[in-house]
């Protein structure tokens, strides 16, 4: 498949709180926010924020025999 759309970087600080919603997102509840933030921080996490504006096409039938090995 593929998108287009507009992509938007998120670089620290402005990351740190679309990065907790993506987190939750994905896995739920995280045991210690605070925790995870600074991991956030310490590692120098962006995030890319793609809005799509349109997709497409939507293949079918997987990769072909011959590249699957």
């Amino acid at each position: 498949m593929q998108v287009d759309g507009t992509a938007e970087v998120l670089d620290l600080p402005d990351a740190l709180e679309p990065l907790v919603e993506y987190f939750r997102s994905i896995s739920g509840e995280h045991p210690d926010w605070d925790e995870y933030r600074q991991a956030m921080v310490r590692q120098g996490k962006s995030l890319i924020r793609v809005t799509i504006t349109s997709w497409g096409p939507v293949a079918t039938g997987g990769f072909p025999a011959r590249l699957a090995d």
